[in-house]
């Protein structure tokens, strides 16, 4: 099925059929990809929030077992997913959730409605002094690669902190706030969402899985038995700078296997997390996942996730991007980094360059508000109000509404950005990286009548 950005989700009873409804908008665009036959798509010829509270000692010592390099092997094989998950208690967010889909089928769907693949990584967040940081010869606000010694050396210094641990990664924020975006609560049935990756076959990516899973969304690569799920270390400083420690593991050996190839053929759209450019031989796994996902009739997106990223790995992304990629999220400095443009050139102009060559291309500038480029015109969708507390998963959550519109057929672009901005604007206003279950079912229905009226195009 070549899936249109502007045709609504099918019935599940559908999503195997090949054809699909069309919209007022499908001749503004062509699939990437000499495989894509109909000429009528829109794409067609075209060139932290599971939160783990960690308080005590005594669970920091238990916790001190899972990354502890002497002697803490064992414990770590002893210790199973539920005593992971019963440090610090459980979720209300994971309760609600779990009951708001209590009659969901555990079996697999037809199709998944989206795949995203990214890194797979607990995240460990806790609020430290600049002191802390200095003990332990951190660079404070920058982000740095560190062994399985270190990480347990930082965790055991963080005693006495109070911290948390989380399913985290901007990639999967994304796939959450969309898989609440179209729970059943609202829609006929919820959105059929899946994540791949590397994690261990250790209790941490039990951990990692079961908190998805309860997010409805579904990890469904098999674990590496013999590694260890990656982490990353956030330490918050009164200035709210983030200085974070990241651990990769498993994180950093994502494989393309018949596995992966068959769940990329069952998908509709494929969402590439950016950060995956930074790992060693990723590269020839994200082209033969995205010439899948072509062959078979899915919409590729890529998001940009760090300019410094880009920045080295530039050939790599626009080797994808340009030959691939049918959405491309970015923000306004990231979007500048892919045109090699300066910090002068305004955010619309990279926006309307980037459209050049990827058919949708979503960017956001901050408190500036947002743009979505096709075929070298720009809309521009202004901020939506909001009294921020956490800028922290506001992209993130931004593409989770840009995503959920495609996935409902929009025809009208600025009301899919405004939505869009309007979920950034709720996660801005709130602690935490993750949209709330009552605010994604809030706001799915405040905009629905938006989202199912004919507005004006990009072009005019």
């Amino acid at each position: 099925m070549a899936l249109s950005l502007l045709s609504p989700v099918p019935p599940a009873a559908s999503l195997s059929s090949s054809s699909s409804s069309l919209s007022p908008l499908y001749s503004l665009y062509h699939l990437k990809g000499s495989s894509r036959t109909s000429s009528t798509s829109i794409f067609g010829g075209f060139r932290s929030s599971w939160n783990l509270r960690i308080d005590s000692k005594a669970e920091k010592k238990q916790l001190g077992l899972m990354v502890s390099t002497n002697g803490g092997g064992e414990e770590l094989d002893d210790m199973d997913e539920g005593q992971i998950d019963s440090i610090g208690g459980h979720d209300e967010d994971d309760e609600e959730w779990t009951q708001g889909h209590a009659s969901s089928s555990s079996s697999s769907p037809e199709r998944w409605d989206v795949l995203g693949l990214g890194q797979a990584m607990v995240d460990f967040s806790g609020v430290v002094d600049d002191e802390f940081l200095k003990k332990l010869d951190l660079e404070k606000g920058t982000r740095k690669l560190i062994n399985h010694e270190e990480r347990g050396r930082v965790l055991q210094a963080m005693d006495g902190c109070s911290y948390k641990a989380a399913a985290g990664g901007s990639l999967s924020n994304t796939l959450v706030a969309l898989a609440r975006l179209g729970c059943p609560s609202f829609t006929d049935r919820p959105l059929n969402v899946a994540m791949a990756g590397s994690i261990a076959g250790d209790p941490l990516g039990s951990f990692y899985r079961t908190k998805l899973r309860r997010a409805n969304v579904n990890f469904l690569s098999a674990p590496i038995m013999d590694g260890t799920t990656g982490t990353v270390i956030v330490l918050t400083t009164p200035d709210a700078q983030r200085t974070m420690l990241a651990y990769q593991g498993t994180s950093s050996v994502v494989n393309y296997d018949s596995c992966l190839a068959s769940l990329i053929s069952k998908t509709n759209v494929f969402v590439v997390e950016g950060y995956l450019f930074e790992l060693p031989d990723t590269i020839k796994t994200i082209t033969k996942a995205c010439e899948e996902a072509h062959r078979n009739g899915a919409l590729v997106a890529v998001t940009a996730s760090d300019v410094s990223c880009i920045e080295r790995h530039y050939d790599d992304f626009w080797d994808i991007v340009g030959n691939y990629a049918d959405i491309i999220f970015a923000n306004s400095d990231e979007a500048r980094a892919f045109c090699h443009f300066s910090a002068e050139e305004s955010p619309i102009s990279a926006t309307r360059y980037l459209s050049h060559f990827v058919p949708f291309v979503s960017v956001t500038d901050g408190i500036n508000g947002s743009y979505i480029g096709t075929k070298g015109e720009a809309i521009y969708i202004p901020p939506s109000p909001c009294v921020p507390v956490d800028t922290c998963g506001a992209g993130d959550a931004y593409a989770s509404g840009i995503l959920y519109g495609i996935l409902r057929g929009v025809t009208d672009l600025k009301g899919m950005g405004e939505l869009a901005a309007t979920i950034a604007a709720t996660v801005v206003g709130q602690q935490g990286t993750r949209l709330r279950v009552q605010d994604a079912v809030d706001l799915a229905r405040s905009h629905d009548f938006r989202l199912n009226s004919v507005g004006t195009d990009v072009g005019s």
